[in-house]
């Protein structure tokens, strides 16, 4: 065996013994337990960052310990590789989008692979790949003659720089949040899918995910939103349609005075026509951002309409105001207000001296008070009318029994949620699968057309969408009538390619259909990993895909992921690494300096893998040390064999340092155990493995029963720590007289007898302080074992003539003695 550890040497002799013998290669097992293990697919952006080797570190220490269990272990690797960025690297550096994304592939292929990830790389896809769209193409058009989906005008976020649709989350301060221009709101025709057909189901098979953390259930069930509540018309004057509102709190209409709409409301526009200071308003909302954090604490400003509605109960007139705090694509761009029960309407009434009429008063006598704040807890009613002296809940169902009757309302249950935008008007996305033809209207691509590709020979000046300033991309034949059409020039959404990509991964030799027979063999994920920024929009669709995808009788799963582990940031000096704060971390270099291994265990050590990490050079230098004081304790055990013998241990003979040292051992199993299955929490595992190297270190018996006992101990520490650390342990495994590969060894089991004790130690306390120690039978009774304790010798001292009130036996830990 060699003397010193050379990291870099053995790791690339390793990963080559890895390679040839595609160990990580599976394919599905009659005999062995499924585990999918899947950490979430990387942006090809050019190389990893910290958060990167965080996250695919936890999946891959994850995989090796269920591969160590007897699990037939599928962890595979990909490239979300659609989107901006590409486009604006074309730009800025004069390369295709293609060229640049394969490229940044092969060299963070290379680095994932450094780094000892024990990834099954025949399974390997890029979402930018024709062979995978096209089948996002293919079920899109499945989807469409479903009626899930759609086409229509909507008013979105439209950055007037990068020229494209942006989400709520991607408009920050109102401007882009790639390129820090103003957005606008703008009317533009978009593809939606239906996600609202399943928002009840998306919430309520939320408790099913028993492996979720709740935090994550939680914010997904509040973007979903579901309520109940009324739905009501206020009838306007001279205009046929009625002003349709949606509320929760019906019992609070008799306090109604005044509404308000969206700016972009047929209302509003009405009132805009010949009114400039409208208009102006109008177009002020169009540049605000509508993002649900920037809504909340934005100054709520609107305008008088001078149109009114007719309140559906009292027939009164209520002004109509248009507000910026109303937005068209929620609910009816309508709602009404009542500001003495709701705190922003409060503030707007205040502001622009509307009326303020209290309707709810507290049942007890409690403060209800609104002169200076909104009261917004239910009560009973008042100022009321017919429904006076009804509490909120009896108001609740008297009212919308009211408006049933007069055909101005009913009961309706709402969700928050919103249909999902799809289109983007960029490049480098999929294309959309349709062709517009002026006889036959929206005409879907057949299957055998499919994929639709991109050009190659598109110019990327950022001036429009290269799909439309293509000579020929949109020009195509109708496929019903044969006259020239239309083609869509707009791209899928990257969220439709990472929506299904690990049902993909689970039948990727599936060159006929979008998945095959294995697809349910390997779904749903057993274990789902990434950062807790992914909690909603991306689970919510994967989610929803998988649904979609059951429906359709491609998989038979409800849900995805079964565990999902949300791991924390990484941090540096206590912020975020970024490339703009200047305080990244190049993993390349600390691989080129230390090793992976020292990586590995450095980011697994540092803290529990939902929690920051914050990065430590000095910490990487520990992990590195430790790692050669494992290899030492290895090394001067090898050395010290005659030949290759191995002495058997006789437990019969076991001096009590012998038993000590192997309850620690076994006590170290049983705990690491617990942490690497039930936990999920790796640092106390590895400090459990540090701690025995300590006692190995000063143990120094050379007996039969010795070398047999540190030969059982260093096995143990080299199985536990190889999941974390696997190609420094792959090395001591065999240096330790083992013939096969560790990474095909079973996880090591405790042994009961060991941990049980003869004697126990116990702690005396006298009043609470620390006053001497004794060793007592393990078998010992209460009543001896206080005996013993008070005849020591140092705790007589302290007692002296002092009477004794009680004794307290804490078992297996202290006796304390109250004077």
């Amino acid at each position: 065996m060699q003397e010193n550890y050379q990291p870099l040497a053995i790791e690339q002799e390793v990963q080559k013994i890895w390679e040839d013998s595609g160990v990580f290669n599976v394919q599905p097992s009659s005999t062995a337990e499924k585990y999918y293990c899947l950490s979430m697919f990387p942006y090809p952006s050019g190389k990893l960052h910290m958060g990167h080797v965080r996250n695919y570190t936890i999946g891959d220490v994850i995989s090796r310990y269920q591969r160590m269990l007897g699990k037939n272990v599928m962890q595979p690797m990909g490239w979300d590789a659609f989107g901006l960025p590409a486009e604006n690297a074309a730009m800025q550096h004069g390369v295709h989008p293609a060229d640049w994304t394969y490229s940044n592939i092969d060299y963070m292929r290379d680095q994932l692979k450094q780094l000892g990830f024990g990834y099954d790389w025949n399974r390997e896809l890029a979402t930018c790949d024709p062979d995978y769209y096209k089948w996002e193409q293919w079920f899109f058009l499945k989807l469409l003659k479903k009626g899930l989906v759609y086409k229509k005008t909507a008013p979105v976020n439209w950055c007037p720089n990068d020229m494209t649709v942006l989400a709520n989350e991607q408009v920050i301060d109102g401007c882009c949040w790639r390129c820090d221009t103003q957005v606008e709101r703008k009317e533009i025709a978009q593809w939606f899918l239906k996600i609202t057909d399943y928002a009840d189901e998306l919430l309520t098979s939320l408790d099913s995910l028993d492996g979720w953390p709740e935090q994550v259930k939680t914010m997904q069930a509040n973007w979903i939103g579901r309520s109940e509540g009324v739905e009501m018309d206020f009838a306007v004057p001279d205009m046929v349609e009625p002003l349709r509102i949606y509320t929760t709190r019906p019992d609070t209409l008799m306090g109604v005075t005044y509404l308000a709409v969206a700016a972009e409301h047929p209302l509003a526009l009405k009132a805009a026509e010949n009114n400039a200071d409208i208009q102006a308003f109008i177009e002020e909302c169009r540049h605000m951002e509508t993002a649900e954090a920037a809504m909340e604490t934005m100054e709520k400003r609107g305008v008088n309409s001078g149109i009114t509605a007719l309140h559906p109960i009292t027939g009164e007139a209520v002004p109509v105001w248009i507000a910026n705090f109303v937005l068209m694509g929620y609910g009816t761009g309508a709602v009404m207000s009542v500001p003495a029960h709701d705190q922003r309407d409060f503030e707007f009434a205040k502001k622009y001296g509307i009326a303020i009429k209290q309707v709810i008063f507290a049942a007890d006598d409690g403060e209800d008070d609104c002169t200076e704040q909104a009261y917004t807890a239910k009560g009973v009613l008042k100022n009321s009318g017919q429904f006076d002296g009804l509490t909120s809940q009896q108001a609740f169902d008297s009212i919308a029994e009211t408006l049933a009757k007069d055909g101005k309302g009913s009961r309706k249950v709402m969700f928050r949620l919103r249909d999902w935008g799809v289109s983007r008007q960029r490049y480098w996305g999929a294309p959309i699968p349709v062709i517009y033809c002026d006889d036959c209207g929206t005409v879907p691509v057949p299957d055998k057309d499919l994929p639709v590709t991109l050009p190659k020979d598109v110019v990327l000046d950022g001036s429009q969408s290269p799909l439309v300033a293509h000579p020929t991309f949109s020009h195509a034949d109708c496929p019903q009538c044969g006259k020239p059409a239309r083609r869509e020039t707009d791209t899928f959404d990257t969220f439709m390619e990472s929506s299904w990509y690990f049902a993909r991964f689970a039948s990727k030799q599936s060159a006929d259909s979008m998945l095959d027979a294995t697809a349910n063999h390997w779904l749903p994920v057993d274990h789902y990993i990434g950062g807790i920024e992914h909690a909603i929009l991306h689970l919510l669709y994967a989610r929803f895909y998988t649904k979609l995808l059951r429906d359709e009788g491609l998989v038979s799963c409800d849900e995805p992921f079964k565990r999902l582990l949300t791991q924390g940031m990484v941090l540096k000096d206590g912020s975020k690494m970024s490339k703009s704060k200047g305080n990244t971390v190049d993993p390349q270099g600390l691989i080129a300096q230390y090793g992976a291994d020292t990586v590995r265990l450095f980011i697994m050590f540092a803290a529990p893998p939902e929690q920051s990490l914050e990065w430590s050079d000095s910490g990487v230098e520990g992990a590195s040390r430790f790692l050669k004081r494992l290899w030492r304790q290895v090394y001067l055990h090898v050395e010290g064999r005659v030949g290759n013998a191995h002495p058997t241990l006789n437990k019969a003979t076991m001096t009590d340092e012998q038993k000590a040292v192997r309850r620690q051992l076994h006590h170290a199993i049983q705990k690491v155990t617990h942490d690497m299955s039930v936990r999920i929490i790796f640092n106390t595992a590895i400090a459990a493995n540090m701690e025995l190297i300590n006692t190995l270190s000063k143990f120094t018996d050379e007996s039969d029963n010795g070398k047999a006992i540190r030969q059982e101990a260093l096995e143990a520490i080299v199985l536990m720590l190889s999941p974390m650390v696997p190609h420094i342990c792959h090395q001591l495994w065999l240096d330790l007289g083992h013939s096969n590969a560790v990474v095909s060894e079973n996880w090591v089991s405790f042994d009961e007898s060991a941990l049980v004790q003869d004697v126990l130690d116990y702690v005396i306390q006298v009043n609470g302080k620390l006053r001497g120690k004794i060793s007592v039978a393990a078998t010992a009774t209460n009543a001896e074992i206080q005996a013993a304790a008070l005849n020591e010798e140092h705790t007589k001292h302290f007692i002296g003539e002092q009477p004794i009130k009680k004794v307290i036996v804490v078992p297996n830990k202290l006796v304390n003695i109250v004077i």
